[in-house]
């Protein structure tokens, strides 16, 4: 008996101490998407890459509907080390001036143009969010945004006059929506449905993906497909924190980071054929805005960001000279 307490003891010493190796590399990724959302179908593939990569060396734990915060404190969670990464897309320009650049009207044309801003320009990017304690080590998106209301529809940019219109948490976009006549109202993403729910705000402007996953096609009543905006959707993490793991565990992450970005495009253009369907079948009336009077009316704002970001007129140059694959 004595024997077997001894074997039962060491048993359950192996047992514990495999258990806290493996808490110890429990890599935890928070994120705000909804569950059906782009994000979590982008953040869930990423996850069974580096899973099924990483073996028993380390496992990533996914967590959504900003379970372990919104976007601003998942930031700050990566700095702290409690959480291993976060995909911010819209609140990357508070972190760092250059991303203002994807804030900047239809200066994105399509997911090729992205690739393109992405093989040139991602330098100057990691550099700007390396000086801020993060690092990049995947893009995905978050998608080409559109306004949604319960007001009326929106053709040009004098219809949003008055209107209520939720934005991220993020400078460029709240100049964007005054500019156009908007009273834009910075909000976190989990709290929209409700205030478009009680009437707390007429509108919001997302992603098909976005407003289909957390249903605001059941609490709004126009659609008004601009496409003002794409935005990037970054796999962030703390530079100080990430390089304190295995350089194989690192390599394995990064890989992954780069194998998922195929699947996420391939994914976020589909949806939008799909949700859009969605989104209609829901009784929500959809109408095409005049893309070029938003366009004309957009002017300021890429002047203010030229002058008021240092190399900011150089870079709008640079991402317009890539629109065109020649």
């Amino acid at each position: 008996m004595k024997l077997k307490s001894l074997l039962l003891g060491a048993a359950s010493a192996v047992l514990l101490t495999a258990s806290a190796q493996a808490a110890e590399l429990t890599l935890k990724f928070g994120h705000v998407g909804k569950p059906g959302s782009l994000f979590e179908t982008s953040v869930n593939a990423f996850a069974k890459c580096a899973n099924e990569a990483l073996g028993d060396k380390a496992e990533v734990q996914t967590f959504g509907s900003s379970q372990l915060g919104k976007d601003k404190e998942l930031l700050q969670k990566l700095k702290l080390g409690q959480i291993h990464f976060s995909l911010p897309s819209s609140v990357m320009s508070s972190v760092a001036d250059e991303f203002g650049v994807f804030e900047m009207p239809y200066i994105i044309k399509d997911r090729d143009h992205m690739r393109r801003v992405q093989a040139e320009l991602m330098d100057t990017f990691q550099a700007a969010v390396k000086a801020k304690g993060y690092r990049i080590i995947g893009l995905f998106e978050n998608g080409f945004r559109h306004i949604t209301n319960n007001t009326r529809p929106i053709n040009k940019p004098e219809d949003l006059a008055g209107i209520k219109l939720r934005t991220p948490k993020g400078a460029w976009r709240v100049k964007m929506f005054k500019l156009y006549g908007a009273n834009p109202t910075p909000m976190a993403f989990s709290e929209v449905f409700t205030a478009l729910q009680t009437s707390v705000i007429d509108g919001q402007e997302n992603p098909y993906a976005q407003i289909a996953s957390a249903k605001f096609q059941e609490v709004q009543k126009y659609l008004s497909i601009t496409g003002h905006v794409y935005t990037p959707a970054y796999v962030l993490v703390s530079e100080t924190h990430y390089a304190k793991l295995p350089d194989d565990v690192r390599a394995a992450l990064e890989k992954c980071g780069a194998d998922t970005q195929d699947f996420v495009y391939e994914q976020a253009a589909k949806l939008e054929v799909e949700l859009l369907d969605v989104i209609k079948s829901a009784g929500v009336a959809v109408n095409n805005a005049d893309n070029a009077a938003f366009i004309a009316a957009s002017k300021p704002i890429y002047d203010e960001f030229a002058n008021s970001v240092e190399g900011g007129a150089d870079l709008i140059k640079k991402v317009q000279s890539l629109a065109s694959g020649s």
